[in-house]
């Protein structure tokens, strides 16, 4: 058992709302970053909150994922950390995201008070338009509280088998609560148990690890299998990708909305890859014709090599195109793939290097590679 705060609340949402109030209200953070409430059908942002008046309108556990929070904290900090306190509400895949960039120097985590929960999931964000969630919303806490799977969630959310966050300070018990009107906060650090002390709530102890945490698991397990069954991936070798990737339009909105995807310049934004005639001229006479623009699936591979260590699965990706490229499966299979190969988890450990920063001298001796220098 482990330090904790039991917020009253009917669902998650309302009891991690709390929260935020107390630890806003007490002054032990001078801010929150939360997702916010921002229409009347529903809509929902981040906003960085400084008055516990504006809370009201906080939703943090809503199932929308507009953005990856991961990384606007990681725009917030990139330059210098907050000078004061101020508590983060993260989804476990954000939280990951965020800890991913810290070990590419994008962030700075000093004065950061790191929040997150066992995770529900989120739905497409089309799904919310008109306010298409409100009616399913009481159906959707209901699952959460029992630990089971909601329908109608991300692909990606419903395949997640790492709903349970790594490295909070706090961590809100949502998953398997039973909705008994009495949700645990439970302290996983020293800077948690220090936010805890004097916290309005009863003081207790309680567990993360539920029941319903563990019987969500194996379902999530069953999903994640299938989906990697099911899902129209690409067929082997090149004529599969270009078929999967036919439709892409090249607006390259699954890297914009990537939390990930933090290079400065984007070698695909480089004045050296843009097509030139002499460009079309080399493609034509290779073959009959060309696509234009050119090299859609140079941009997709490249991706994929410099992101699958570290994908967290967020959902974003697929989410955000326009002509429903299910790029975040792909992204989660092949992720899976290469951290399996590297036995790496994104996120979990945030002094262990991402494996393409690490020199091994021996590595990947099964697929031919040879020892540097033999």
């Amino acid at each position: 058992m482990a330090k904790a705060a039991l917020m009253e609340g009917s669902n998650a949402d309302l009891a991690a709302r709390d929260l935020l109030k107390s630890l806003l209200s007490s002054g032990k953070v001078r801010g929150v970053m939360t997702l916010v409430e921002t229409g009347p059908a529903g809509e929902v942002n981040y906003e960085l909150v400084a008055d516990v008046a504006a809370l009201e309108n906080a939703t943090p556990l809503y199932p929308l994922m507009p953005a990856n929070a991961g990384g606007l904290l990681s725009r917030l900090t990139v330059l210098e950390g907050f000078e004061e306190p101020v508590a983060a509400f993260l989804r476990p895949c954000e939280l990951r995201a965020f800890v991913e960039l810290g070990k590419l120097h994008q962030v700075n985590a000093e004065n950061i008070l790191l929040i997150s929960a066992t995770c529900g999931g989120v739905y497409p964000l089309r799904a919310s338009l008109n306010g298409g969630l409100a009616d399913g919303l009481p159906a959707y806490w209901e699952a959460v509280a029992n630990g089971e799977a909601a329908e109608g969630l991300r692909p990606t959310c419903s395949a997640c088998e790492h709903f349970v966050p790594f490295g909070a300070d706090l961590v809100l018990a949502a998953v398997g609560s039973g909705g008994a009107g009495r949700l645990a906060v439970v302290a996983r650090t020293p800077r948690g148990d220090e936010a805890l002390e004097g916290l309005e709530g009863a003081a207790g102890e309680a567990e993360v690890e539920t029941a319903g945490v563990k019987s969500l698991r194996e379902k999530r397990g069953a999903a994640r299998a299938e989906l990697f069954e099911t899902e129209p991936l690409p067929a082997p070798g090149l004529e599969g990708l270009v078929a999967f990737f036919g439709r892409c339009v090249g607006c390259r909105s699954c890297r914009s909305v990537c939390p990930i995807c933090c290079c400065e310049i984007c070698y695909f934004d480089a004045a050296a890859t843009e097509p030139t005639p002499r460009t079309f001229d080399v493609h034509l006479k290779r073959k009959e014709g060309t696509r234009v623009p050119p090299d859609t699936l140079l941009f997709h591979l490249g991706r994929l090599t410099h992101m699958s260590a570290s994908c967290v699965g967020c959902g974003m990706c697929a989410d955000a195109c326009p002509v429903y490229v299910p790029v975040a499966t792909l992204f989660a299979k092949v992720g899976a793939e290469t951290q399996a190969l590297f036995e790496y988890v994104p996120g979990k450990d945030p002094e262990e290097e991402v494996p393409l920063q690490r020199f091994e001298e021996e590595e990947l001796a099964e697929v031919g590679e040879e020892r540097f220098g033999s």
